[in-house]
């Protein structure tokens, strides 16, 4: 599942919101039905994951943790009880729940980002401050790849 591009959008005054036509097929293609919304761990954003993709995260996250541990329970517990389960309405629709709206100071204007098996949902304003600029990401691309060679 690939989720990929940035498409604009609004929010309307109940907090629905289309998903774009692009990422519905894919999610379609992919089999889920029902996608998973929670508040980004590190930025003011929301993340959409398809039900299968949260599954694995949740299980990868499970998987290094210490139920006897009381600290890693409280991250495993607010992980996944900060959540909402979405569901596509016919017209490919959903509502963002208010208090997620104030989570990532969203108003109306959004953009979605598609990233790979997750979908961000922006605040317009926000995405735009929270983008490097174009030598900034050149360099830390360069960084990171230079990084991981394998020569």
């Amino acid at each position: 599942m690939r989720f990929l591009g940035n498409i604009e959008a609004k929010t309307d005054t109940k907090g629905r919101a289309f998903l774009p036509a692009a990422f519905r097929k894919v999610l379609q293609g992919g089999g889920d039905e029902r996608l998973v919304l929670r508040k980004d761990v590190f930025q003011p954003c929301l993340v959409l994951y398809p039900e299968s993709i949260w599954n694995e995260q949740m299980d990868s996250l499970r998987s290094r943790l210490n139920r006897w541990n009381k600290q890693h329970q409280q991250v495993f517990r607010q992980f996944v009880s900060e959540v909402e389960l979405v569901t596509l309405d016919g017209n490919g629709r959903f509502l963002i729940p208010k208090r997620y709206l104030r989570m990532a100071d969203i108003t109306q204007d959004i953009k979605f980002i598609g990233m790979g098996d997750t979908i961000e949902i922006w605040s317009n304003q926000k995405v735009e401050q929270q983008q490097m600029k174009p030598e900034e990401f050149g360099q830390a691309l360069q960084m990171l790849m230079e990084e991981n060679s394998d020569e």
